[in-house]
């Protein structure tokens, strides 16, 4: 069982620090595997400059980013990364919301969770 004694404040902020650099070389990683897919499969593709061409849909909401990963698509890999990267500080306020709760700091519980529904909020809310 989990004890508000066994959560310091320096351990919290060690497993918060891990958390944020665990998420953000995750996201690196990613983007670089992906970024490297792509210019082995187009590189060499001429770039066309004259008329904009934005993410395919399939690229553009979940479902698609993690079928286009899975099927080790480059455009995929790097959306992948790019949602890792933006999950990252919600994931940090969401431990938050955890670990204040643990301390029974019901102040910054209700601080972090508002915080964390308007971030939820702004992620999903628009119907992405």
């Amino acid at each position: 069982m989990l004890r508000k004694a066994d959560w310091t404040d320096q351990k919290l902020e060690v497993i918060i620090a891990n958390l944020l650099r665990a998420g953000v070389m995750l996201s690196a990683t990613l983007v670089v595997i992906g970024g490297l897919i792509f210019l082995v499969r187009h590189g060499l593709s001429p770039a066309s400059y004259h008329v904009f061409a934005g993410e395919p849909f399939e690229l553009r909401n979940l479902r698609g980013i993690v079928r286009a990963a899975l099927r080790l698509r480059g455009q995929g890999i790097i959306q992948l990364g790019l949602l890792f990267l933006i999950a990252t500080p919600v994931a940090r306020v969401a431990f938050s919301v955890f670990a204040f709760a643990i301390e029974r700091d019901w102040l910054y519980v209700s601080i972090a969770s508002f915080v964390l529904a308007v971030l939820l909020y702004s992620l999903f809310g628009s119907g992405i």
